[in-house]
C-alpha cells in the first residue's frame, strides 16, 4: 500500500515537536509561566491526544490511562517528568502509527463510529487536526524555552521539511489538484 501523503506531514510535524523539547532538562521542563503548562506536561497532553484519536477512538484501547487521568484536555496543570512523558508519547506514536499506517486515501473520507454515534468529522479532519495541534504546542513550547534563556533554538522550519515532510506530487495530476480546492 502506498504511503499517504498526510502521515508524511504527520511524521514530519512530530519530528518538529521534538525538536522542541530536545536539550530541555527535567527541571526545566517542569517549569511553568502562568497560564502556560510545562513542557512536560504539553508533551504528555499530545500523547493524550493521539492515544484518544487513534486508540481509543479508532480501536477501543486505551494502553496509558494515565494519560487520561493527568494531561487529556480540560485537565488542570500537573507535575510531571518529562522522561516519563516522553516515554509514553513514543509508545503512543508507535502505537497509532500501526493504525494509521494501515489507512488508505478513502479510509480517511470515512468517521469512525464512537459509542454507536457517528463523529462529525472524518478521520483525514482529524489527522489535520492533531497536526495543527501539534504546532499550535510546538510554538508554545519554543516561548517556554526562551523565558528560560535557551539560546540557539531550533528554528521552524527545519531540514526536515524536503525530506521527512515533503509533500510528493508523483502521483497526483494537475486535474485532481484543481479538484482537492474545490
Amino acid at each position: 500500500m502506498k504511503e499517504l501523503h498526510i502521515l508524511n506531514q504527520l511524521r514530519f510535524t512530530r519530528s518538529e515537536f521534538q525538536r522542541g523539547f530536545t536539550g530541555v532538562n527535567e527541571e526545566e521542563s517542569r517549569r511553568r509561566f502562568m497560564p502556560i503548562n510545562s513542557i512536560a506536561w504539553i508533551v504528555g497532553h499530545l500523547a493524550w491526544h493521539e492515544q484518544h484519536y487513534w486508540l481509543k477512538r479508532a480501536q477501543g484501547i486505551i494502553p496509558f490511562p494515565q494519560l487520561d487521568e493527568i494531561t487529556a484536555f480540560g485537565k488542570p496543570p500537573a507535575d510531571v517528568s518529562l522522561k516519563e512523558m516522553v516515554d509514553l508519547w513514543e509508545a503512543v506514536i508507535k502505537a497509532s502509527d500501526d493504525y494509521l499506517t494501515k489507512l488508505s486515501a478513502d479510509d480517511l473520507l470515512k468517521k469512525l463510529i464512537v459509542n454507536g454515534k457517528e463523529l462529525p468529522a472524518n478521520i483525514g479532519t482529524m489527522i489535520t487536526r492533531v497536526i495543527y495541534h501539534y504546532w499550535y504546542h510546538t510554538g508554545e513550547m519554543q516561548a517556554i524555552r526562551q523565558l528560560l534563556g535557551h539560546q540557539d533554538l531550533p528554528s521552524y522550519i527545519g531540514n526536515g521539511i524536503e525530506t521527512v515532510g515533503q509533500f510528493y506530487l508523483d502521483d497526483l495530476s494537475l486535474e485532481n489538484l484543481k479538484d482537492l480546492s474545490n
